[in-house]
């Protein structure tokens, strides 16, 4: 099976997608996310999440990386990438996600 290279991009604070800091009910700061490192990178190998693959941020991302590892490509990028995000609202995570063929 195609491998899937998933590279984190950019991770967002929620001041910059709001313009200002938000709070949890209890009243701690909502914090980028902690999960991943802008560069960090994940091979994905049989549709697998890394153990430390944020579940959330999976179910965003594996759509993308099922339409890669079937062989097809979206018009908007070169062949064999996609740009995907996590659907966290108030602190989102940017991947590039980049066929490896075997």
């Amino acid at each position: 099976m195609t491998k899937v290279k998933v590279t984190v991009i950019k991770k967002f604070n929620p001041k910059e997608v709001f313009g200002h800091e938000i709070t949890y009910p209890r009243g701690d700061i909502v914090p980028t996310c902690y999960v991943f490192d802008e560069g960090e990178e994940f091979i994905i190998e049989n549709l697998e999440k890394p153990e430390k693959f944020c579940g959330w941020g999976w179910k965003t991302v594996v759509k993308d990386i099922e339409l890669l590892t079937s062989g097809e490509d979206v018009e908007w990028t070169p062949p064999g990438i996609i740009y995907s995000s996590c659907t966290d609202g108030a602190r989102p995570v940017c991947f590039q996600l980049e066929r490896i063929d075997r």
